[in-house]
């Protein structure tokens, strides 16, 4: 599966990304690395969310 992601520099630091396909599946970190292993595990659990 392929995602756009949209990633943003935060005005106090660091950066924080959305994936627009998801609605609230967003994610920061404080460098581009920790935004990066983040993200993995914010998809993960916007995907995983079980509605009943």
């Amino acid at each position: 599966m392929k995602l756009n992601v949209v990633v943003h520099e935060a005005e106090e630091g660091g950066y924080w990304a959305e994936v627009p396909a998801i609605p609230g599946c967003a994610t920061q970190g404080d460098s581009f690395e920790e935004l990066l292993g983040n993200f993995y595990e914010a998809i993960e659990g916007c995907l995983s969310v079980d509605v009943r």
